[in-house]
Formats: C-alpha cells, structure tokens, sequence
C-alpha cells in the first residue's frame, strides 16, 4: 500500500498535530516563506513521490493569505508526483459565497473550489460546509463530515427531556432536526431575515421554548449578530434555560465577549475547526476535539473503506 505523508499549512498547526497523533503518523514540515515582493513560497519538506498526500489547512483569518498557502501546497505536491492529493479543509470560508442574490455578484465557493483542482487536489475532506450545495461546487469527490456526533456527546451530560434544539434559521433546520434526533430533543427555528453581514431580523420562532432548556446550534459563529438578535426572540418566549452551540466558532470582532456576556447563555460549545486565541476565550467556552473524526476519516480514504458508514453524512462517498 502506498505510504502516507501528512503536511500542515500555517493556519492551524496544532489540529494538524492532532490528527496526526490519532493516526500514529508523523507530520511532515512545511517551509513558507516570502520573496522581497510579498510573494509566498512553500516548499513541502519531505518526500511525496507515489505517497498519499494529505494537506491539512482550514480557510481562517487571514484567509486570502492561508487560501495562497494552500494552492502552493497543492502544487508543489503535484509537482513532487504525489500519487493523490488529499485536501484536509475543516473550514471552507467561501462556503458562504455560494448563491447569486445580487446582479454581477462573484461565486467565491465555486471560483475557490476550481482553484483548488486547478492546483492539483484530487480529492476535498472538508467538515459541515455552510451549504450542501457547496459540495457539488467541486468537481474532485468530496467527503463531507459533521461535527453533530461530537456536540450530542456533549450536551448528553444534561438532562435533556426538556430541551428543543433551535436554529437561527430554515437554512439550518435540517442540521439542526439532525442534532435533536440525535439528542432525543425537539426542534424549532427562527425565521430570519439577513440585511447586511452584521444585521439580520428575526421575527419570530417556530417551536416550543416556552419554560424549556435551550441549545441554539449554527454552523457558524462569526460577528454573533444572528445569535445575539436570536437571544432577544427567545426571551420573549421564557425558555428555562440556553446554551450556544456551532462547528466553527470564528467568533470575530468581539463576538464571543458579547455572546459570554449575556447573563443567560450558560455555556457555548464549538469545534476546534478554527483556532480560538487564548486570550479570547472565556469560562463558558467548552471547545471539543474532531481532530479523533478527521483522523479516522483520513485513514479510511487512506484504506478505501468508507467514510459515509461511519459519519453516517448524506452525500458522501
């Protein structure tokens, strides 16, 4: 069987580490570095020849610069005959361009992916995309895994016969019954309305919260505006208790100080998809480890067994 090489870019070096300890692999170094004229370089600093070769860099701040990083991986892998080129993406940034809503508007979810092929991956692990339609953006297989086995691990500490799982909006609901079934919880939704980045409406929420235990789950969090407009919704109802929760805790500008401030929101759980700074963390943020699902996730591509089987992901392969 050919041999596996593992190699991380600069964006999240620790989860790259992680996932190779899982695997019992080494993780091969990377070299970037910059020309006079603010171009990067990478050069990848170990052999590739015929390996499985695994590139592991989530699309986090600065994203242009990691996004860069990635494509010279990819080609520098491809030029070093790599036998397949493997990208290990646990955040896809551009996911979020992925619709024409506005006349002469750019697809960034589908320009990125084609950049991608084009630089040489031949195949896209990635972890819950904004959209599912994001994964047909790609013309290379594409898994697609979730971090809901994880969060319901979780949240099973608590008593949950009383709790309804509720997303900030009909985008999300589908993901959101997932979690509640897999809870033994209910489900409800709020009908949102986006304005800008930073300003959305939420008129209403569709499900039972009244005097029940609250766990608001997203996909992501970046500015928290969806979140704290949710926040105001559900007071109106009079839940018994809420908690946050979402894959890729982004948490810019502030967001998780404002979100941590609110006196009602006991706890906030997110992956570790993207790195949190220390110093941005709080009391109430519990941060959970994929780095056990990507792992098995790579082996099995590694061993062309089945990822769907275990993730149990509609639309993988």
């Amino acid at each position: 069987m050919r041999e596996i090489a593992v190699f991380s870019g600069s964006a999240h070096p620790e989860l790259a580490a992680e996932v190779c300890a899982h695997l019992g692999v080494p993780l091969s170094p990377t070299r970037v570095s910059r020309f006079a004229n603010d171009c990067l370089e990478v050069q990848l600093q170990a052999n590739c020849r015929e390996r499985d070769v695994f590139l592991i860099q989530p699309l986090v701040r600065p994203v242009q610069e990691h996004l860069v990083e990635l494509l010279l991986m990819c080609d520098a892998a491809r030029g070093a005959s790599a036998s397949r080129i493997t990208v290990v993406m646990p955040h896809y940034s551009y996911a979020r361009s992925d619709k024409k809503d506005a006349p002469r508007i750019s697809l960034g979810g589908r320009l990125v992916a084609d950049l991608m092929v084009a630089a040489g991956a031949s195949r896209v692990l990635a972890m819950t995309l904004h959209a599912p339609q994001v994964h047909g953006f790609f013309t290379v297989p594409v898994d697609h895994l979730h971090a809901l086995r994880e969060l319901a691990a979780h949240f099973r500490q608590y008593d949950l016969s009383r709790t309804t799982v509720v997303s900030p909006d009909l985008g999300n609901a589908k993901e959101a019954a997932a979690f509640a079934r897999l809870i033994g919880a209910q489900v409800a939704a709020g009908a949102k309305q986006r304005f800008a980045d930073d300003r959305v409406s939420i008129s209403s929420v569709i499900g039972e919260v009244a005097g029940r235990d609250v766990i608001i789950l997203d996909d992501e969090i970046a500015k928290g505006s969806t979140v704290i407009e949710l926040l105001d919704r559900l007071r109106e109802l009079g839940p018994r208790s809420i908690r946050v929760a979402c894959t890729h805790g982004l948490f810019a500008a502030g967001a998780l100080k404002r979100i941590g401030e609110q006196p009602d929101v006991l706890e906030i759980v997110c992956t570790n998809t993207v790195p949190i700074q220390a110093e941005e963390r709080t009391e109430k943020l519990k941060v959970l480890s994929i780095a056990p699902a990507l792992a098995e996730a790579v082996r099995r591509i590694h061993n062309g067994e089945s990822v769907s089987a275990l993730f149990d992901a509609p639309g993988t392969e």
